[in-house]
């Protein structure tokens, strides 16, 4: 029974011995996976920066612009589109208040952002208002009604014009405050989702929204911003001792 047990005692001890070194290999792989990672990516950026630096050289060498070069990578569309892009922006970059309407179309364009109306779906419900047939606005582009019965030819202008028919629809799908019809759209239920999602969210923001500053329970606000603020106590720590009395007396009125 003695030479069991201790023969169970060596199996105990090797048992742990194997688990210690198993976990011991296991961390130290976990750290070089962790380390080759990070030396990846600075070899990569590395790597960037000196084929930038050797095409700026072989650049200035042959006496070309360097930027102009880069550019010609671009297609016209990449190109535009980068343009829209740092032009939209420059204009979310502007935060100050001009009008109500600047302030609503923001607004708007920030919910549009949110929301990202389905384009798809959209064309399709326009294709069947419009009578055109299936594909035609993703294919083409155009709006032009595949039908004869919702156009009509005008030999007074010698050109196609829509009829009463399609007249009366595109009135019905681009409706305004006038149109009567109404509660004949049924949407989604991911777009019902979606738009409580946003209420929720703008619900949450505006609880969490408070004008209070940091610094108000210190008293009068003498400052104008954070700098000013820095430096408005940088300065009482010296001249408050001899301006306390000759403050106190303006505000009390009896200053002479």
């Amino acid at each position: 029974m003695q030479a069991r047990k201790e023969k169970l005692e060596k199996l105990r001890a090797r048992m742990r011995k194997s688990t210690t070194a198993n976990r011991q290999s296991l961390v130290e792989e976990s750290t070089k996976a962790k380390l080759t990672a990070r030396d990846t990516a600075r070899l990569e950026r590395q790597k960037k920066l000196a084929e930038m630096l050797r095409t700026q050289a072989e650049a200035e060498e042959r006496g070309e612009d360097v930027e102009r070069a880069k550019n010609w990578e671009w297609t016209i569309e990449e190109n535009e589109n980068w343009e829209k892009k740092l032009a939209r922006k420059a204009r979310r970059a502007d935060y100050e208040f001009h009008d109500d309407a600047h302030a609503a179309r923001r607004r708007y364009k920030k919910d549009l952002d949110f929301l990202k109306p389905n384009l798809e779906v959209y064309n399709k419900q326009k294709e069947h208002a419009l009578g055109l047939a299936a594909g035609a606005l993703s294919k083409s582009g155009s709006s032009t009604p595949s039908g004869s019965a919702l156009t009509t030819f005008d030999a007074s202008c010698n050109q196609m014009v829509p009829t009463t028919e399609q007249s009366m629809a595109v009135d019905a799908f681009y409706r305004d405050a006038n149109t009567l019809l109404y509660a004949d759209n049924k949407p989604s239920d991911e777009a019902i989702d979606l738009l409580i999602s946003k209420i929720n969210r703008d619900v949450d923001k505006k609880a969490k929204f408070s004008r209070k500053r940091h610094n108000e329970d210190e008293g009068d606000i003498t400052y104008i911003n954070e700098r000013n603020r820095v430096f408005n106590k940088k300065i009482a720590r010296y001249y408050d001792k001899y301006t306390t009395e000759i403050r106190a007396s303006f505000e009390r009125g009896t200053a002479l």
